[in-house]
C-alpha cells in the first residue's frame, strides 16, 4: 500500500538533530540529508513539498554561503517548493535575506520542536492552497484573485501575491510602495489574512486624511480630561490592533514630532495615551504604505532614517496599472459584474472598443480610477455591452510612450500585444496564437526570446 502522507525533507548537518526531527514528525514522509548534493539528489527524486534547511551546511558549517546556494539551487528546479530555513541567534539578517531569496519562513536554533512543527505545517497549508489555487485558475480563470481581494492576472502582481505570503508569517515590518489606487490597503489586509494574526482585528489609518493636531489621539489615544473635549479615556488605533494588524496608509505624512512617538513604539512595544503617565504593552504588527519617495524625505529633514529602517524591514512595491498588461479588462469584467447587479441589469459586456479603450489607457489613477469608470459606464450605457464613449476615453492619454528607438518599440508592442492576447485567451496559447495572427511554435519563440511566462 503505497504511503500517501506529505513529504518533508529534512537538510541538517547534525545526526542528533537529525534523530530529533525524524521523531518529531509522524505524519511526514520524512527524507534526510546532510549536504547539498544528496538534498539536491532527494528533492529531484521526492518533489517534496516543505523542505526544512539549515543554512550551515558543509563545507561552510560555521557559515551560510552553502545553505544560500542550496536554496538557490532548490527553487530553480522546483520553485513552489516551501523552504525554512534555520538561523542561529542573532542571525536574524540573514534568515530575511533568505525570504528575499525565496524561502517561505524561518526558525531559531536551538529548535523549539512545537513551534517549528507549526511553521512545518502552515507551509504545507499554503502549498496545498497554491495547489488548489493553480488548479481552479486552469479550470476557472476568469476570477483572477489572489490573496483573497486582489484581482490580477499579471505576473507582476503574482510576484507581490507571493512575496506576500512568504513574509506574512515573519514577525517584520512591511513596507508596501506604490501610487495612489494600486490597492495598497486591500494587499495589507491579504497579508493580515495570510498571517497568524488573522483572528485579531486589521486597524487601518490613512495618515495624510487626519488633521496633525489629531493624528496623535488617533494613533495613541487619550485619558479622560487629557484636553478639552476628551469627556471620556480613548484607546487609540495601535491598542484596537492589539493582536492584529494596523496598516498606516500614506505613512510618510506623518510629522517628525509623532514620528519620534511611533518609533518607541516599534523599538519597546509600549505605548503611553494623551494624558496617560503609565507605560501600556501592545502586541501590534505594523504594516505602511505610501506613494512618496521616503528616502528623498530622509535626505530632505521630513523623515526620520532610524522609523524608516523600522517601518521597511521588507519593501515590497506594487506595479502601476499601465504596467499590468491584460489587468484593464480582467478588472473592468469584475466591476461590471458588480454595479450592473444593482445600477442597470441590463448591462452584460463590454463591446470591442471599449476593451481596445481600457488597453490603450494608462490609468493614472490606477485601479481606483478604472473602478469609477465602470461604475459611471454601466451608469450611462444604454444597451447591452459598455463602449468606449461609456468610459468616456478619449486617445488623447493612451498609452503610447516616448519610446524612440524603434527595436525597442516593437519589442515593447510584441510585448503588449502578446500579454493581452494570452490574457483574453484565459492561458490559452493557442487561442492567442490565432487572436494575434500567428503560429504557435512563432509564439513560443517570441515568449522565448522575451522572457516571458507562457
Amino acid at each position: 500500500m503505497s504511503d500517501t502522507r506529505p513529504k518533508l525533507l529534512i537538510v541538517e548537518d547534525d545526526p542528533g538533530l537529525q534523530r530529533q526531527l525524524r521523531w518529531a514528525y509522524e505524519d511526514y514522509q520524512l527524507f534526510i540529508a546532510g549536504d547539498r548534493q544528496e538534498a539536491i539528489e532527494m528533492l529531484r527524486a521526492e518533489a517534496p513539498a516543505v523542505v526544512t534547511l539549515d543554512l550551515g551546511l558543509p563545507p561552510d558549517p560555521d557559515g551560510t554561503s552553502e545553505g544560500f546556494a542550496t536554496l538557490a539551487e532548490m527553487l530553480k528546479i522546483k520553485p513552489d517548493t516551501k523552504v525554512i530555513v534555520a538561523s542561529g541567534h542573532g542571525a536574524r539578517e540573514s534568515a530575511l535575506d533568505a525570504i528575499s531569496g525565496g524561502a517561505y519562513d524561518f526558525y531559531q536554533k536551538p529548535v523549539d520542536i512545537d513551534e517549528l512543527g507549526l511553521i512545518v505545517r502552515r507551509a504545507f497549508h499554503v502549498h496545498a492552497l497554491e495547489r488548489e489555487n493553480a488548479r481552479l485558475a486552469d479550470t476557472a480563470p476568469e476570477d483572477g484573485r489572489v490573496l483573497g481581494r486582489i484581482i490580477s492576472g499579471a505576473p507582476e502582481m503574482m510576484k507581490v501575491a507571493r512575496t506576500i505570503e512568504r513574509v506574512a508569517g515573519a514577525q517584520v515590518s512591511v513596507l508596501l510602495l506604490g501610487a495612489s489606487g494600486t490597492g495598497k490597503e486591500l494587499l495589507a489586509q491579504g497579508l493580515h489574512d495570510a498571517s497568524p494574526r488573522r483572528s485579531g482585528a486589521f486597524v487601518a489609518i490613512n495618515c495624510a486624511a487626519i488633521p496633525e493636531t489629531l493624528l496623535e489621539s488617533e494613533l495613541f489615544g487619550h485619558e479622560k480630561g487629557a484636553f478639552t473635549g476628551a469627556i471620556k479615556t480613548t484607546p487609540g488605533k495601535i491598542e484596537q490592533a492589539q493582536g492584529g494588524t494596523l496598516f498606516l496608509d500614506e505613512v510618510g505624512d506623518i510629522p517628525l514630532t509623532l514620528q519620534v512617538k511611533l518609533l518607541r513604539f516599534l523599538q519597546e512595544r509600549v505605548i503611553e495615551r494623551i494624558g496617560g503617565r503609565q507605560p501600556i504593552a501592545v502586541d501590534t504588527r505594523i504594516v505602511c504604505a505610501t506613494h512618496q519617495n521616503l528616502e528623498q524625505m530622509i535626505e530632505a529633514g521630513s523623515f526620520r532614517e532610524d522609523l524608516y529602517y523600522r517601518l521597511a524591514e521588507i519593501v515590497i512595491r506594487i506595479p502601476a496599472l499601465k504596467d499590468r498588461p491584460g489587468d484593464p479588462a480582467l478588472l473592468a469584467r469584475h466591476f461590471l459584474t458588480r454595479f450592473a447587479r444593482d445600477m442597470n441589469p441590463q448591462v452584460k459586456g463590454l463591446a470591442p472598443d471599449a476593451l481596445a479603450a481600457l488597453d490603450a489607457w494608462n490609468w493614472p489613477g490606477n485601479v481606483r480610477e478604472l473602478e469609477n469608470r465602470m461604475k459611471r459606464a454601466v451608469i450611462m450605457a444604454d444597451g447591452k455591452m459598455i463602449t468606449a464613449a461609456d468610459l468616456d476615453l478619449d486617445d488623447e492619454r493612451a498609452d503610447g510612450g516616448d519610446v524612440v528607438n524603434l527595436k525597442a518599440a516593437r519589442e515593447m508592442a510584441d510585448r503588449r500585444a502578446i500579454r493581452r492576447a494570452i490574457a483574453r485567451t484565459d492561458g490559452n496559447i493557442s487561442g492567442a496564437a490565432k487572436m494575434l495572427g500567428i503560429s504557435r511554435p512563432t509564439l513560443y519563440d517570441l515568449l522565448k526570446q522575451y522572457q516571458m511566462q507562457g
